[in-house]
């Protein structure tokens, strides 16, 4: 069990792990959601919010991911939309392939499509407001529970636009920031008293601190700290921003 000193110095005031890494594979298309910002959430459901990015992993043809409006709409014209079942007819859907991202703040609608495998980068909640479920049903036929009117007050309802970073970042807000970066042969990890690393390889295999890797592995870096990488791939790295 990581320790606070493991964690860092920076997310001292949290009341649980700061982040959230997650591999998903979508074999039917997710529900649609949002989730609030912490100011929100903090003062209505006694916990925080969440903003969190994809990074496309692999992608059949044709498939994707719904993110954000195409326009600017009302509530009124979004309420609607669900009502009738149209709501998809109101979102980008973006067709992805491997090595696309995905940054996703709080109040923008989204959801995961069929044949897309991602890894989501969350910050550390579990809240989340369904909106719709392409009116499927459980064994008992019973529909999934949604969140409609909770979810009305938290969406962002301005045209979605697409939120690009530079160089090797493939996403940053105040919660943490992410970075792509490859390697062939030797390269050394090094974290200050602030922040723990995690790094996941989407590629290439080898070792790390003598520990050996492969494709998806994930590792866990403390603050002030070193891992010494030996080998090749492509990582993405994840830490707490100053």
């Amino acid at each position: 069990v990581a320790t606070k000193e493991d964690i860092g110095s920076i997310p001292s005031s949290f009341p649980m792990f700061p982040v959230l890494i997650k591999l998903i594979d979508a074999g039917s298309n997710l529900s649609v959601q949002v989730h609030p910002s912490d100011s929100y959430a903090l003062k209505n459901e006694n916990q925080f919010g969440k903003t969190e990015m994809w990074h496309v992993l692999e992608a059949d043809k044709g498939c994707g991911l719904y993110v954000g409006l195409k326009q600017d709409y009302t509530k009124v014209d979004i309420e609607k939309a669900l009502k009738e079942g149209h709501i998809l007819d109101l979102l980008n859907f973006f067709e992805v392939k491997a090595g696309d991202t995905y940054f996703i703040p709080s109040g923008t609608i989204h959801a995961i499509g069929k044949g897309v495998t991602l890894i989501e980068i969350q910050q550390s909640s579990t809240l989340t407001y369904r909106l719709y479920d392409y009116d499927r049903v459980d064994k008992n036929g019973k529909k999934r529970e949604l969140h409609i009117e909770k979810a009305l007050k938290v969406i962002d309802t301005n045209k979605y636009k697409k939120i690009e970073f530079e160089n090797n970042c493939i996403g940053s807000c105040k919660y943490f920031s992410s970075y792509r970066n490859s390697f062939n042969g030797e390269e050394e990890i090094e974290n200050d008293e602030t922040s723990f690393s995690s790094i996941t390889f989407l590629e290439g295999e080898g070792l790390v601190n003598d520990i050996p890797y492969k494709k998806l592995d994930t590792f866990f870096i403390p603050a002030n700290k070193k891992a010494a990488l030996k080998g090749n791939g492509i990582y993405i790295l994840t830490k707490l921003v100053k």
